[in-house]
């Protein structure tokens, strides 16, 4: 067995950031004869003297990335503003150094015009998960996310608590019988589903839109990998809702929460690279590479956006209406909101986009829901419209693990003890997902007490995710 080469180990021999790298682990992956400490010693060698390897078959990209990169000038690239305005925070003393730095650099975008940043925000690729930010005329594909249109959607049954302690097998039955797992995973032949969703003409978009139709109509009404889950529970409302028409009292819920499956994942990555290709950020800026709403790339994103948008929206609907109708229950009241999208609003008197990624829209009288975890509360919540949030706040309780992290400190015996002391009946799901790798969604809460205000409070009871440790294909 080949010992293998990491980005990391090429990254410490002096490589710069970027397509270098990657460059150089599809050489190694083809190893050509050589063995690991060779390898190790060419790539030593062509970074000190690339021009002896622009003529070499198998060094010679390499060579030449190299030498390119070396020459690229500081007007090669867009220019950051070095004078950005400040962005609001809440809860940022529980904000990692690395969400905050990520930031930082999207203010500088010479498209920004505000940003915020939710109490539940941590590292991801461009803007951090839980960062809002407001652009003139531009969309950022990193800015959306890869899970395009990832939501949440909660259905309140008429059907009161004690029902459901009552029966938990047959609410385990009807969880497994009606939800799907895992990356790739998803419906054949007559278990298919179908929604007018496929019937949206934004799949004749272009080839590369059309060619996703058919991973669509397998995976509709399926929830993918990570973190998403299909759960049911009790949603407590401690006083009469009268604009939910919902009595004061504690009922039976369904709550979901996936996105655009792999057609969403693979219109994000298409248009992260041509972004990135048209866009010429310097480095600690290259995820932000954005399209300008005026071209033909960044229209083609926009719909291509809201139809994986639109096609989150109906496999949370499919889900929902399977579920009501094995258990025959009367939806009292859904809400549903998305945290991976960017709309048009208006911002201070002019039309900006508005990137949500990881946020919930929390304009004044927007019904929003914010998870906790697999153990902890979430809550139903309608925004209070802050501007300096620019209507916005956090989508669950934020990680405060990696996944890899998770895994390595969290043993099963720890896990299966907060599942059995909180009640919770958990179906699949990893370590990775496991409560302890996820802030304290009452601390995050706290935080944003001037953002929504908390209509009820959803206790899960029964999770399903998926059980294969998977992310999103």
């Amino acid at each position: 067995m080949k010992t293998p080469i990491t980005g990391n180990d090429i990254k410490a021999l002096g490589f710069p950031e970027g397509k270098t790298i990657g460059i150089a682990l599809k050489i190694n992956s083809k190893r050509n004869g050589f063995t690991r400490d060779e390898m190790i010693q060419h790539f030593k060698n062509v970074l000190e003297t690339p021009e002896q390897y622009i003529d070499d078959t198998i060094f010679s990209p390499l060579a030449v990335a190299l030498i390119e990169k070396a020459n690229e000038k500081p007007e090669d690239f867009i220019a950051l503003n070095q004078n950005p305005t400040a962005y609001s925070a809440y809860g940022l003393e529980h904000i990692e150094e690395g969400a905050r730095k990520q930031m930082e650099v999207a203010m500088k975008l010479p498209v920004t015009i505000a940003g915020a940043l939710m109490p539940d925000a941590h590292q991801g690729y461009g803007l951090p998960i839980g960062g809002v930010l407001a652009t003139k005329n531009a969309i950022i594909p990193y800015g959306v996310g890869v899970d395009i249109g990832c939501r949440m959607a909660l259905s309140v049954y008429d059907i009161p608590e004690a029902f459901y302690y009552e029966n938990e097998a047959k609410f385990k039955r009807e969880l497994i019988a009606h939800t799907k797992f895992g990356a790739g995973h998803g419906f054949h032949g007559q278990y298919k589903s179908d929604h007018a969703v496929l019937e949206n003409d934004t799949f004749n978009l272009n080839p590369f839109v059309k060619n996703l139709k058919d991973k669509a109509w397998s995976q509709l009404g399926s929830s993918g990998g990570g973190n998403h889950f299909v759960e049911f529970g009790i949603i407590e409302f401690e006083q009469d809702d009268v604009l939910l028409n919902i009595p004061k009292g504690k009922y039976v819920a369904l709550l979901t929460h996936s996105g655009s499956r792999g057609m969403g994942a693979t219109i994000a990555g298409q248009y992260i690279k041509m972004a990135k290709e048209v866009c010429k950020l310097p480095e600690v800026a290259k995820n932000l590479a954005y399209l300008d709403m005026n071209s033909q790339l960044g229209q083609e994103y926009w719909l291509a956006m809201n139809l994986a948008g639109d096609y989150a929206s109906a496999c949370h609907e499919i889900i929902h209406n399977k579920m009501q109708r094995a258990l025959g229950a009367e939806v009292l009241t859904k809400v549903e909101n998305h945290h991976n999208f960017a709309w048009k609003e208006i911002w201070n008197g002019e039309e900006v986009i508005v990137h949500r990624k990881g946020a919930t829209p929390a304009a004044k009288g927007v019904m929003g829901i914010i998870p906790g975890s697999m153990t902890a509360p979430g809550f139903l919540v309608r925004g209070k419209g802050e501007e300096n949030a620019i209507n916005s706040a956090s989508h669950g309780a934020g990680r405060q693990m990696s996944r890899t992290q998770a895994i390595k400190t969290i043993t099963p015996n720890q896990m299966q003890a907060i599942l059995k002391d909180q009640g919770v009946t958990l179906i699949g799901a990893g370590l990775d997902e496991a409560p302890m790798a996820y802030k304290d969604i009452h601390q995050v809460m706290a935080a944003q007490q001037e953002l929504v205000e908390v209509v009820a409070k959803f206790t899960p009871k029964m999770v399903r995710m998926a059980d294969d440790g998977s992310r999103e294909d």
